[in-house]
């Protein structure tokens, strides 16, 4: 990894301690389980759905954590809900912000497990890159997480709590006793393209993203979520079916001998069953293009001739091609294309009709960039007094 300048970090390490609890934690519950779950724990049912709408607007739309802050719940009712739940989002460990104003939060989940989210400032936007998995099952050469073996999927809770962490940090909630706030919002996308493959844990990415999309809640359009997958051919339909967000693939390659390597997964579906899957893609439209996301490397998938087997491949298919150069990270087996060569590879793509926008790398100097995410647990399970004991959390 090469920085031209000094690099600048804001480096933010939160010492707060979440005591063991019983009670459930109510984030991450569809609206159908937050049902269910008030109604087994005491919420006579006639009331229950009431209370199922003021609970979510309370925890989603005004980002509240405390029951007793719920003012439209009876007193006594507040005190119940106290009692059997709690409203818990992922911890933060710390915080480190680039000197291009790029965000990584690194947060820990139950079972002292550490993963990584990353949020990235634009004009008049910003976008969260969020986590699906502890680790990761693909192993991708190029991929830095992908040398982190998988842990475990995380839960519907875990996922979307990482928007509530990032809302936190933003201060983009509303003021008590205000309505919300109708500036640009600061987190106006969100993109599954952090640590896992989202497609290997389908349901509880689609829950939490049914909640990020829910119009009383974050209220995030459906085409303001886009979900990357490295080609799990089975979940693709249903990606569109019943999630509807928009779709990416991580692609980078044009034969199925260099995409063996760089993604392995394509010893299972190869390049001509993934692009027949896309072609039968449910949302397939010029409205809504299937994204290539296509890594520059240099010497192994950045010639001319890729180039256009590229166009040929995707023939008939709406789509654009986001041309990433490689962010490098420490042992890392490949190099950055230079600029040069990924402008003449654009241009091809260009010419042939498609959009093929170049990345901006944003977050390198905080090893935050595409394809750098890796928790600090790395490869082994720790207990939480190993952490606690190396955050100077003990005692």
């Amino acid at each position: 990894m090469t920085a031209s300048a000094p690099i600048t970090q804001d480096v933010v390490t939160i010492a707060r301690k979440l005591p063991e609890t019983d009670r459930i934690n109510l984030v991450g519950l569809t609206r159908a389980q937050l049902l269910e779950t008030l109604v087994a724990n005491g919420t006579p049912e006639k009331q229950a759905k009431m209370r199922v709408g003021q609970i979510w607007q309370w925890i989603y739309q005004k980002g509240v954590r405390e029951f007793d802050t719920m003012t439209n719940l009876a007193k006594g009712y507040r005190a119940e809900l106290a009692e059997k739940f709690v409203v818990e989002v992922p911890e933060v460990v710390s915080k480190q912000v680039s000197a291009d104003g790029t965000r990584k939060y690194l947060v820990r989940i139950a079972g002292g497990h550490e993963v990584e989210t990353v949020y990235i400032p634009e004009e008049g936007r910003g976008t969260l890159c969020i986590s699906s998995q502890v680790g990761c099952t693909l192993t991708c050469s190029f991929c830095h997480t992908g040398t982190q073996k998988l842990v475990r999927n995380l839960t519907p809770a875990e996922i979307v709590g990482q928007v509530m962490v990032a809302r936190d940090d933003l201060g983009e909630w509303p003021e008590p006793g205000r309505a919300p706030k109708d500036e640009a919002r600061l987190l106006s996308n969100v993109v599954l393209m952090g640590m896992g493959e989202p497609l290997y844990n389908f349901d509880a990415v689609r829950d939490a993203m049914k909640i990020v999309m829910d119009g009383e809640g974050i209220s995030l359009s459906r085409r303001r979520i886009t979900l990357s997958t490295s080609g799990v051919v089975p979940e693709i339909a249903k990606t569109a079916e019943e999630i509807g967000c928009l779709l990416a693939v991580s692609f980078h390659a044009t034969t199925d001998e260099v995409r063996d390597t760089l993604v392995p997964i394509n010893k299972k579906w190869n390049i001509a069953e993934l692009l027949d899957t896309l072609r039968a893609y449910p949302k397939l439209s010029n409205s809504e293009r299937i994204t290539f996301e296509y890594v520059m490397l240099k010497g192994v998938n950045d010639s001319d001739a890729d180039a256009r087997r590229l166009v040929k491949l995707i023939q008939g298919i709406p789509a654009k091609i986001n041309l990433i150069p490689f962010n490098e990270w420490p042992g890392s087996p490949y190099e950055r294309s230079d600029q040069k060569r990924i402008k003449s590879f654009a241009d091809i793509i260009y010419k042939a009709g498609y959009a093929s926008p170049i990345r901006t790398p944003r977050g390198e100097d905080i090893m935050a960039a595409c394809g750098q995410l890796k928790s600090a647990t790395e490869r082994a399970r720790k207990s939480r007094a190993q952490i606690a004991a190396e955050t100077g959390q003990a005692g």
